[in-house]
């Protein structure tokens, strides 16, 4: 096999491994982004996962199985959003709290679908589809145009979260509620109400990142199917400056490192357990560079992780 071979086989894995991590990325950049710090990114993609996959398994349809996964993706965060805006609850005891509920909720509605695959018409509906002219160019063609519809989605919905987060007036008020509520509550803009809602679609590209997981990358129930990739997508919100853009390039990176192993298997003498170490041990490589890198960049919004009190205004 040639080096090409081998380079156009990982970047295409690269794609396809990193896809739920960019979901789960992005639904995180847009709670942080109105000043919410929400760690249950891990408990919420295992709802959306177990959900998915049992409405996949018992419809047969693929479309079903996704939505049911975000609409337990956004059930989760639901209960984030209820807990840290309307009770003022601290937002990490609140988030940890989500992920321990998630992997509990899991495990008991999973227990009796271990080990069951879903039916093939599900399978091949995720099935790689090749773009024309697009998928014909050289390495990148196969590795970024000659795969699943999520794998699309997922480049969709970068785009239109960083146009929407740049370029418009409602992008506009939801950075200034990130970054400081009491003047954006003095401008007219409704504080609880822009939280909740970005809390809810984050939760939702949570959930559809747990439905991938379950329903393509292992299609049959596997306990904690998510493997952590919850809290690496937390760490990569700091790694990518809060940027969707930045979110591709750094979610395909770390996929490439979670499936390195698989294609060097028989040119390196490594043991697998080496190569699974790798996305967590970069992930605490990546946060203590950007924590020595000071710059205006790297800062979150300024009221990340604080709860608003409009009588304090």
């Amino acid at each position: 096999m040639t080096f090409i071979n081998i380079l156009t086989f990982i970047l295409t894995g690269a794609v396809t491994a990193g896809t739920p991590l960019l979901f789960a990325t992005l639904g995180e950049i847009i709670t942080e982004k109105v000043g919410q710090l929400n760690l249950g990114v891990e408990g919420m993609m295992l709802m959306g996962a177990v959900i998915g996959f049992s409405a996949a398994l018992s419809t047969g349809n693929p479309v079903l199985g996704i939505l049911a996964g975000m609409i337990a993706g956004a059930c989760g965060a639901l209960i984030f959003a209820f807990l840290t805006i309307t009770l003022r609850a601290n937002q990490i005891v609140s988030g940890l709290s989500l992920t321990i509920f998630g992997t509990g909720f899991s495990s008991f509605v999973g227990q009796k679908m271990v080990g069951q695959g879903l039916a093939d018409s599900v399978r091949n509906s995720f099935a790689p589809i090749k773009l024309p002219l697009l998928g014909d160019i050289p390495v990148l063609g196969p590795a970024l145009f000659n795969q699943n519809v999520l794998v699309y989605a997922g480049y969709v919905v970068a785009v239109i979260l960083a146009i929407y987060l740049y370029k418009t007036r409602l992008g506009l008020n939801m950075r200034m509620v990130g970054e400081n509520p009491g003047a954006a509550d003095t401008a007219g803009i409704n504080v609880a109400l822009y939280k909740y809602v970005h809390i809810l679609i984050g939760g939702m590209l949570c959930g559809i990142a747990g439905a991938y997981m379950s329903m393509i990358t292992v299609p049959s129930w596997q306990d904690g199917v998510t493997g952590g990739r919850g809290w690496i997508a937390v760490a990569l919100v700091i790694f990518v400056t809060w940027n969707p853009y930045k979110a591709m390039l750094g979610s395909y990176f770390f996929g490439a490192l979670s499936i390195l192993g698989l294609y060097l298997q028989g040119y390196v003498h490594i043991p697998q357990s080496i190569f699974d170490m790798l996305p967590y041990f970069a992930t605490i490589i990546v946060l203590i560079m950007i924590s020595l890198k000071k710059s205006k960049e790297n800062n979150p919004p300024k009221a990340l992780g604080e709860p608003y009190f409009r009588e304090d205004r």
